[in-house]
């Protein structure tokens, strides 16, 4: 058994634990904070969502076995490709997408009633994308023209297109590109003034929506951040509720499937499923939660040391970034640390598109450590054994 793992399994086994541990959070989790929601839309039925959850975790680990195989090198001339196919992706579900709580984030495929969250794929394209540019271009790193410019247009693009419907989004990306140039010895004169500049242009932007009602989703991010800096219940119910959920929780919770909350909290499944497990858990489940993320960023630390050249070294700390800052982002906000964002917590939350890209970031990590071992086992080889 050990050995037929360890020959189809390959790459960081610390991460694959990972994996697996978080899919069997999410099970727990997601069975238990969907009750309310089998009552209302299935009949009571409440093994349906843990069975399409079980199912899309398969799924998704399917998905993370398949693109571990695949070697990293694949990914850099495909970048440009794929950010090709991401920014129509994005604009076209701007501006016909599916409209769910004023935010048309969602783009239906035609014929099939399936609809994808466009902006989990333009995320993981923009990072392999600037990935490659960083690698590619280090000789002059520091040129305004042929680095600074192909870098931040499409970063620009990417995250001005998501930024309407999801700021928090936006705002994520853009900061863990901004980690990968600084890392990347890009100007920091260049850096910090495009940075300044894209703060006023973002002002700007908010200003005017506020002022001319423009866009619906302005007006829920200033609700958003006025409730949670008032702390009024009537205006942060949500983080309210969170609240109760993880006080009434003390330190080792009410048990598996014990959560009152889960029947008051909007969206307890997704963008609050961090307080179900720490109200069911307790502290001690929320703080183990906690400790698989970071496990997950120490583990990537070292993929990123090992790496030999420039390419996986960039996509390894861009795609682990992304999936620890949303991890963080999710558990802030059911801790009330920051106002309410629609986060989901990777590879936890339930969700269909979230947990398939997810899944591939995943992939193309332990593709990166997978091929660092094999060039570890052939230069511990003696070259009279290549025969």
């Amino acid at each position: 058994m050990e050995s037929t793992l360890k020959r189809y399994f390959k790459g960081d086994r610390v991460i694959w634990l990972i994996i697996v541990l978080l899919s069997v959070v999410s099970l727990l989790a997601v069975y238990s904070s969907t009750g309310s929601l089998a009552y209302r839309y299935q009949g009571g039925n409440t093994a349906y969502y843990f069975i399409k959850q079980f199912s899309f975790l398969g799924i998704g680990l399917m998905v993370i076995f398949l693109v571990h195989l695949i070697p990293y090198k694949v990914y850099s001339p495909l970048s440009p490709l794929l950010l090709y196919i991401a920014i129509p992706l994005l604009l076209v579900t701007l501006l016909f997408g599916t409209n769910i709580n004023q935010a048309t984030r969602w783009l239906e495929i035609p014929g099939l009633g399936v609809t994808i969250q466009t902006s989990d794929f333009a995320k993981l394209a923009l990072v392999v994308y600037v990935a490659r540019i960083l690698s590619l271009k280090q000789n002059y790193i520091k040129d305004l023209r042929r680095t600074f410019f192909p870098l931040v247009i499409p970063i620009s693009i990417v995250c001005l297109l998501i930024l309407p419907a999801n700021f928090s989004t936006a705002l994520m990306l853009a900061l863990v590109c901004w980690i990968m140039l600084f890392v990347g010895r890009v100007s920091l004169k260049h850096l910090l003034g495009f940075s300044g500049l894209a703060i006023a242009l973002v002002g700007l932007f908010v200003f005017i929506a506020l002022q001319t009602n423009s866009v619906n989703r302005v007006q829920t991010w200033k609700n958003r951040v006025e409730g949670f800096s008032s702390g009024k219940v009537d205006v942060n119910y949500q983080a309210q509720q969170s609240k109760i959920a993880i006080a009434t929780g003390g330190l080792v919770g009410k048990g598996p499937g014990n959560s009152t909350q889960r029947n008051m909290l909007p969206h307890p499944y997704s963008d609050f499923i961090y307080a179900i497990i720490i109200e069911e858990y307790g502290m001690i489940g929320g703080i183990l939660v906690l400790f698989f993320y970071m496990v997950l960023l120490f583990r990537a630390g070292l993929i990123i040391k090992k790496a030999r050249r420039t390419f996986p070294a960039f996509l390894a700390m861009g795609l682990t970034l992304l999936l620890v800052f949303q991890a963080m982002v999710n558990m802030a906000v059911a801790v009330n640390l920051i106002p309410v964002t629609g986060q989901p917590l990777p590879l936890v939350s339930m969700g269909g598109t979230s947990l398939l890209f997810t899944s591939a970031s995943f992939g193309i990590l332990l593709s990166i450590s997978r091929s660092q071992n094999k060039e570890e086992l052939f230069d511990g080889e003696d070259p009279q054994d290549n025969n």
